[in-house]
């Protein structure tokens, strides 16, 4: 897959404001990387710090993409939603600056597919300038609208 290539809003459901993935960086069917600027009139701007919330959703993001590929890989046309099912595991060791740019990684751990929906555990790391910021587990639902 050619990256530059890569339209995001093909393997994700969301559009801005709420979108939390700029690039994408590597992406194979297990694992992905991908980055976010953060800009100043981000929803989860709180106070020049990017808010928990905002790190959790571009983490789901990020992992979301891994599912998404599959549907961008079968030049399918189906449209995509995506839940956080639930939250495993979080741990937040720092807020970014507000006008920074994060990285994420993200591994698949299980996947499940059945007719018209994938049920997912995938885990996550976001960091910025070699600094971990977050490292998650999260079971996300994918299913086509």
């Amino acid at each position: 897959m050619n990256l530059s290539e890569i339209n995001i809003s093909e393997l994700l459901p969301h559009r801005p404001p709420f979108l939390m993935v700029d690039k994408v960086i590597s992406i194979d069917d297990e694992r992905v990387s991908a980055q976010f600027f953060i800009k100043e009139s981000s929803i989860f701007n709180d106070n020049g710090r990017f808010a928990e919330a905002g790190l959790i959703e571009h983490a789901a993001q990020t992992c979301s993409c891994i599912v998404g590929k599959s549907f961008y890989d079968n030049k399918s046309t189906v449209k995509l939603i995506g839940f956080i099912s639930a939250i495993k595991k979080v741990t937040i060791y720092s807020l970014p600056k507000i006008n920074t740019t994060i990285t994420s990684q993200a591994s698949l751990i299980s996947r499940f597919d059945a007719d018209d929906y994938s049920l997912c555990n995938i885990e996550c790391a976001i960091s910025q300038d070699d600094k971990e910021l977050v490292s998650c587990n999260l079971n996300l639902i994918i299913r086509e609208i």
